[in-house]
C-alpha cells in the first residue's frame, strides 16, 4: 500500500457504496470506484498519485491553489471534523479547477463578487451544493485574509439560493411510532426502530446517535459532548433519565454485540451504526410504513415523508410540555439558547403549545 493515500467510503440510501481515493488526505481524487470493499490501486492510479505530488510542487504559493494547499495544512483545516474535511475537500477541487491558477491578489478586486455569484448561479440545479461551494470559497478567502494575503473576502456576503422546506409543524406522533413499529416488523429491521425511539426520547443528532456508548449513560442521565459544533464549540449534552428512556435503554442493553462493541445502538450483527446507514434505515421504515405529514391542498403543500431530524421536534415538544425553559432545554440538548428559541417556534406546533397552556390553566383553577 502506498503511504499517505486516503480512502473515503460513501454509502447513500438506494445507491451502491462508493469509494473516493485521494492522493493524500486533502489532496486530489485519483480514483472513484463502486463496491463493498476498498479498491486496489493499479498502475494508472499509482501514476496519478505521482503526478499529483509533482503538480503540488509546481503550484505557486501566490496562486489560489497554493493558498488552498496551505489551508489544508493549517490548524484551522485539521481542526475540522473528518466528515467536514471530506465534504469541503470536494468543493475545493472544484474551486481549484476553476480558479486555481489565478494570483491570490486578484481576489482584492470587488468585481470578483460578480464572478462568484455567476459560479453559484451556474450550479443552481443543485442549490445546496452551490451554496456549499460558496461557503468553502469564503472560508478559503477568510484564511488568506487572516494571513494578510488579501484585504477583503468577496465571498463572505454572497447570499445562498437553497431554500429548505418549512418543516415547522412536523414531529413524530404516537401514531407515527406505531406505524414505524409495524413497518420494522414487516421489513424485518427491528434495530432500525431503536434509532427512531432513542432519537425521539433524547433529541440527539444522527452522528451522536451513532457514536453514543454505554460509558456516557448513567442511572441519572446521558452525558455526551455533541459531535456537531455550535458557534465554534462542541456543547455538552446532559439528558436527564426518565422512565420511558430508562425502559428503552434497558432493552437496548440486552442486545447481542460484537466483541469490543460498547455502543448503545447496534445493527442486526451487533456492530455500531454508521451515520449514513442510520439515514438509510429510517428512510426504509418511513417508506414501508407510509409515515408522512399529510398534504395541505389549501396551502399548496404536498405530502412530506417524516425525517429522522423531525424526532428532535418531538423531543423539544416533550420538554415544552414539561414546562422547561429555553435555557434548560439548551443545557439538555446541547444547543445554544438562541437555537432553542428558534426550534421552539419551528418544531413545537401550535396544538402542542395549546395543550400545555390548557393543562397549566386547569391546574391553576
Amino acid at each position: 500500500m502506498i503511504e499517505g493515500v486516503h480512502y473515503v467510503r460513501s454509502a447513500k440510501p438506494g445507491k451502491p457504496v462508493r469509494w473516493y481515493v485521494y492522493a493524500w488526505r486533502g489532496g486530489p481524487v485519483i480514483l472513484k470506484a463502486d463496491g463493498p470493499t476498498k479498491p486496489k490501486l493499479g498502475r494508472a492510479e499509482v501514476a496519478a498519485i505521482a503526478a499529483a505530488h509533482e503538480d503540488q510542487k509546481a503550484v505557486k504559493a501566490d496562486m489560489l491553489a497554493g493558498v488552498a494547499r496551505a489551508w489544508q495544512r493549517s490548524p484551522e483545516w485539521l481542526g475540522l471534523a473528518s466528515s467536514t474535511r471530506t465534504l469541503w475537500g470536494g468543493e475545493l477541487d472544484l474551486i481549484e479547477a476553476k480558479w486555481g491558477t489565478l494570483p491570490i491578489g486578484l481576489w482584492n478586486d470587488y468585481r470578483m463578487v460578480a464572478k462568484v455569484i455567476a459560479w453559484r448561479d451556474s450550479r443552481a440545479a443543485t442549490p445546496r451544493a452551490a451554496d456549499q461551494g460558496v461557503k468553502v470559497l469564503s472560508e478559503l478567502l477568510k484564511f488568506a485574509k487572516l494571513r494578510a494575503m488579501i484585504k477583503i473576502n468577496v465571498a463572505a456576503d454572497v447570499p445562498g439560493i437553497y431554500r429548505a422546506a418549512d418543516r415547522a409543524e412536523i414531529i413524530w406522533t404516537p401514531e407515527d411510532l406505531e406505524k414505524a413499529e409495524a413497518a420494522a416488523i414487516a421489513i424485518e429491521r427491528p434495530r432500525a426502530l431503536d434509532i427512531i425511539r432513542l432519537a425521539c426520547l433524547t433529541g440527539m443528532r444522527r452522528a451522536d446517535l451513532a457514536a453514543l456508548t454505554w460509558d456516557e449513560v448513567s442511572d441519572h442521565a446521558i452525558i455526551r459532548t455533541a459531535l456537531k459544533r455550535s458557534r465554534g464549540r462542541r456543547r455538552r449534552a446532559v439528558i436527564p433519565m426518565h422512565p420511558e428512556l430508562a425502559k428503552l435503554l434497558a432493552e437496548l442493553r440486552k442486545l447481542p454485540r460484537a466483541e469490543g462493541v460498547n455502543h448503545v445502538l447496534v445493527g442486526a450483527r451487533g456492530r455500531p451504526w454508521k451515520p449514513e446507514s442510520i439515514t438509510e434505515a429510517v428512510i426504509a421504515i418511513t417508506k414501508a410504513g407510509g409515515i408522512a405529514e399529510p398534504a395541505v391542498p389549501e396551502l399548496d403543500q404536498p405530502e412530506r415523508r417524516k425525517h429522522l431530524h423531525d424526532c428532535r421536534g418531538t423531543f423539544v415538544t416533550h420538554l415544552c410540555r414539561a414546562g422547561l425553559t429555553d435555557e434548560e432545554i439548551a443545557n439538555i440538548a446541547a444547543w445554544s439558547v438562541e437555537s432553542v428559541s428558534r426550534i421552539r417556534r419551528t418544531y413545537v406546533d401550535d396544538a402542542a403549545v395549546v395543550v400545555a397552556l390548557s393543562e397549566r390553566i386547569r391546574r391553576a383553577l
